[in-house]
């Protein structure tokens, strides 16, 4: 934020209380994240900044918040906005009522589907709104070579990004693999970005492997699910981000990590949280509530939900109430329930009891251009058929809660020489089938986990590629789903005896909606109460689902290629030979 001198006198002596502030807020118990006081007194903000806190300050305008908490507003460290189905105005509209002013997000799952187009598509849509969303060069794309992805970026590509204002740094390496190796690719990135932050991800990653990858430079994680893993990466330095978003939800296990000694080194992210949890529970106020009911001082919780993730990514002047900083703030009606009664951002009110002031953004027109078909060769129900050798099969796992999956080797029915799904004991198809350049490639494998018992579903959201992901119990439901899929651009859609139950329409890359959260909402519920009705009893089916397509979280995944051994990382048999 670029200041004149005469601006900065003009602040300066609001400061000194020698001319009224633009806007005071009265009495209210300010957090100080930096003594870990809470105190009564008055924030005075001119000029977008707070110009002092204490007591007696006088303002143009004056806001009572006496028996309220002034909070800074929250920061999210680590954000998938695609995963939200928002575009990211209608995001910011949505996040804003919970007290979130700020994310920083990897627009990877964008740039495996656009390039830098797509890249492009997020800076311009997010720009002048009172919402900050800050970007990190996405680093795989595509994640591995295990897939058919919709883009390619080299580093000559993330080049031009450097020059981006909100372009912070160089998103989670989720090819550890490559960076332990030393892939050229991988490390020409890195370079590329030594100079700004370089986030991590690196599941399960420790000992001397974890030493190398952080030699590399990485300074984050939010991939730990283990207490001792946690423990661990903290200790040799990352940013540890505790995790609890729609599907991989890690507070319960590494909350007990953070002590008053290592406060410093944690905050709170969400990752891919879906728009009907933002709905339901909130963001990191959702979070922050669950953190000091559990226990966490609220003076710390704040603070790994704003202060900290500022400091991680270089955020100056953000993420805390005191003199010279942002005014991005939050009032409180309650600071255990962290209770929103109004949010200022940049010293404007864009949130007065617990209700968005601003207009938000302008919805699409109903003219809005419909989305062309998926890239996707034809398809038919023999497709999805898997020959039987025989031999044991390879299943996928899931694992409750978590994006990790479990590998399990076991014999499987067959019919006619053909694979035969058994919902009685919960073994269904899943298969990928590439969007992106017609090549034909179906990815062919068996699940346990989603409960189905009959029919199909199928999504456009996939990590990271975003092909075609579907789950079914018959190859003609798989079939159809996924042709529904593609000739609506991209969606979500659930099948039962050939009859489409419910979609979703994602005009925007087959990832987002152009509707805002609350026209969005009632369709994904709509969407899971149809996915309940044939079986599946998983809290997000979609979500779920998404993530079984990224080969870079063990142990068992599949893609367009083919079934992947995480911990091997290659394309391994659906049968096992022998």
């Amino acid at each position: 934020m670029k200041i004149s001198a005469e601006s900065l006198r003009h602040r300066i002596a609001a400061a000194r209380g020698e001319i009224p502030s633009e806007l005071v807020l009265k009495g209210g118990q300010v957090v100080n994240l930096f003594s870990g006081n809470i105190r009564k007194g008055d924030v005075a903000i001119s000029d977008g900044v707070i110009v002092g806190q204490g007591l007696n300050y006088h303002g143009e305008k004056e806001v009572d918040a006496s028996n309220r908490w002034i909070v800074p507003g929250l920061i999210d460290g680590h954000l998938h906005v695609e995963s939200t189905m928002l575009s990211p105005s209608h995001l910011a509209a949505a996040l804003l009522v919970h007290g979130t002013t700020s994310i920083v997000a990897d627009p990877h799952e964008i740039a495996n589907v656009m390039g830098l187009d797509g890249i492009r598509y997020m800076l311009e849509e997010s720009a002048n709104i009172p919402f900050d969303i800050f970007f990190m060069a996405p680093s795989c794309v595509p994640a591995t070579h295990l897939e058919t992805s919709g883009a390619t970026l080299a580093a000559s590509d993330l080049k031009e990004l450097l020059k981006e204002p909100r372009i912070l740094g160089l998103a989670e390496m989720m090819n550890f693999p490559g960076v332990l190796m030393g892939d050229p690719q991988v490390l020409e990135k890195i370079v590329l970005f030594q100079d700004r932050v370089l986030d991590g991800h690196a599941p399960l990653v420790g000992g001397y492997d974890l030493q190398a990858y952080l030699s590399a430079g990485m300074g984050s994680d939010h991939e730990s699910s283990l207490r001792r893993e946690a423990f661990e990466k903290m200790e040799n330095g990352m940013m540890l981000m505790i995790r609890e978003g729609t599907s991989a939800k890690n507070m319960d296990e590494l909350l007990p990590v953070v002590t008053e000694k290592n406060a410093h080194r944690f905050c709170f992210v969400s990752d891919d949280l879906h728009a009907e949890d933002i709905e339901a529970r909130g963001h990191l106020d959702y979070i922050l509530r669950r953190a000091m009911r559990s226990g966490l001082d609220p003076v710390t919780a704040v603070r790994l939900a704003s202060w900290n993730p500022a400091d991680y990514f270089g955020l100056r002047r953000r993420g805390a109430v005191a003199p010279g900083y942002r005014a991005d703030l939050v009032v409180l009606n309650d600071l255990y329930e962290f209770e929103v009664a109004s949010v200022y951002k940049d010293g404007r009110e864009v949130v007065r009891d617990g209700r968005l002031t601003w207009s938000g953004p302008d919805p699409y027109p109903a003219s809005f251009e419909r989305p062309a078909p998926l890239a996707i060769a034809p398809l038919t129900a023999d497709n999805f058929r898997i020959l039987h050798p025989g031999k044991k099969a390879r299943i996928i796992e899931l694992v409750p809660g978590q994006i990790i999956t479990r590998k399990c080797v076991e014999s499987v029915p067959s019919a006619d020489g053909f694979v035969k799904t058994d919902p009685e004991k919960d073994l269904i198809k899943l298969a990928v089938v590439e969007r992106h350049k017609k090549t034909g490639h179906i990815g062919l494998s068996l699940i346990r986990g989603f409960g189905l018992q009959k029919g199909a579903i199928a999504s456009s959201v996939a990590h990271d590629s975003h092909n075609v992901i579907v789950v079914g119990v018959t190859d003609e439901d798989m079939c159809v789903a996924v042709e529904a899929v593609r000739d609506m651009g991209g969606g979500l859609v659930v099948v039962q005896g050939g009859e489409i139950l419910a979609t979703v329409p994602l005009e925007i890359a087959g990832l987002m909606s152009t509707q805002p959260v609350q026209a969005l909402v009632p369709r994904l519920r709509a969407a899971k109460r149809a996915a309940a009705r044939i079986g599946c009893p998983l809290d997000d089916p979609f979500m779920a689902l998404s993530f079984l397509a990224l080969p870079v979280i063990p142990e068992l995944k599949l893609t367009d290629k083919g079934l992947v051994d995480v911990n091997r990382f290659e394309i391994v048999p659906l049968f096992v030979s022998g």
